[in-house]
């Protein structure tokens, strides 16, 4: 699925979820590769019998009418498309007693493989999710001896999984305590400390441990190193770590840092290679590179001088494609690049949503 494929369906999941019915008024209908379009048909005219024996009027024809306009649908198609097919019907009006029928299908690029038909209040998106989200996981762990924070990054997101604190002052306060015990307990605190970032990293990455890729752990010299070192860390976890980076913060901050000292590592993860790009951009832009943003964009793709193109998903879906198809046409990469990372953020508030890597200055 290249970018395009990929954003047009996740602005259609988008819009699918910010969708929700008054009652159980909305058909969702997976289609699996291979299967008898027409035994679908059945099944929902079937349903539309049951649906007749509903109490409630508007609720009744809601439901009957979703069913129909899907039955319809479904009978402009010979047979099941290759890749199977999604088809989500029914009144998705915000007024009670007035209806707003609306249907949506794809035929997605990569095959379905469940058959579902559920009649919801909203309309059911994993299965065409699951096509979208990247599969590979990377997990990361943000140390030192007062605070660590865990996250996940998949795909163009990260998610911070938990944070911890252990309460460590590092001082030694007053009271007659030794300080070879002040020494011990300091130790033991630590100790404790790392045992109950094991544990939380175990709870974090084991259920997927399948689809996890890697491990980077990050922190300060010594209390990272001491935590990959020591036995804290599960060991089907430890056979995982592909890399250990100092970074000076281990708070949320300190997991972006994490990420962006690991590209070496993380150049597979989309957010991590869009970061680069745009960072690459930003340098062209100070050194009077061979960049353009902006209006410029059109003057260099058609002068086929575009080796990249950056183009932000908040744009309109129409620019979105105008751009997407002009750039291809010169064998230019594409990246459509979400907002909900620093560099994406300034990619549509600071260049419009628009910005190119040259071949070759316009």
């Amino acid at each position: 699925m290249d970018a395009k494929q990929a954003y047009k369906l996740r602005k259609l999941v988008n819009e699918l979820k910010s969708k929700q019915g008054r009652h159980t008024e909305l058909v969702s209908v997976y289609i699996p590769s291979g299967y008898n379009i027409n035994n679908v048909i059945n099944q929902l005219a079937n349903e539309q019998g049951t649906a007749s024996n509903i109490k409630s009027k508007s609720t009744r024809k809601n439901v009957t009418d979703a069913l129909e306009r899907a039955i319809q649908h479904l009978r402009l198609f010979k047979k099941t498309p290759d890749n199977g097919f999604a088809l989500f019907s029914g009144n998705v009006s915000e007024r009670e007693g007035v209806q707003d029928l609306q249907i949506w299908s794809v035929e997605p690029q990569e095959p379905i493989k469940t058959r579902i038909y559920q009649c919801d209040q909203k309309f059911v998106t994993e299965p065409l999710e699951d096509l979208i989200i990247p599969r590979d996981v990377y997990g990361l762990i943000a140390i030192d001896n007062k605070t660590a924070t865990i996250a996940t990054l998949k795909g163009d997101n990260y998610n911070v999984v938990k944070k911890l604190t252990s309460g460590y002052s590092g001082k030694h306060k007053a009271g007659g305590q030794s300080q070879r015990r002040f020494e011990r307990l300091i130790k033991e605190q630590s100790h404790e400390f790392k045992v109950k970032i094991g544990e939380k990293a175990a709870d974090a990455f084991l259920p997927a441990i399948k689809d996890l890729k890697g491990i980077v752990i990050g922190g300060p010299a010594g209390t990272k190193n001491d935590f990959v070192d020591g036995d804290y860390l599960h060991h089907e976890l430890k056979k995982k770590i592909i890399a250990v980076k100092d970074i000076t913060y281990t708070d949320e901050s300190g997991i972006r840092e994490l990420i962006g000292k690991s590209q070496d590592v993380l150049d597979e993860v989309q957010m991590v290679h869009q970061k680069f790009l745009i960072q690459r951009f930003m340098k062209g832009l100070v050194h009077d590179g061979n960049i353009v943003y902006g209006d410029d964009i059109k003057n260099a793709l058609d002068a086929g001088a575009v080796e990249t193109l950056l183009i932000s998903e908040n744009l309109p879906e129409e620019e979105i494609d105008s751009l997407y198809e002009a750039a291809k046409a010169t064998n230019a990469n594409v990246e459509i690049v979400p907002d909900n990372f620093e560099e994406g953020f300034q990619l549509w508030n600071t260049f419009g949503g628009r910005a190119a890597l040259l071949r070759f200055k316009v």
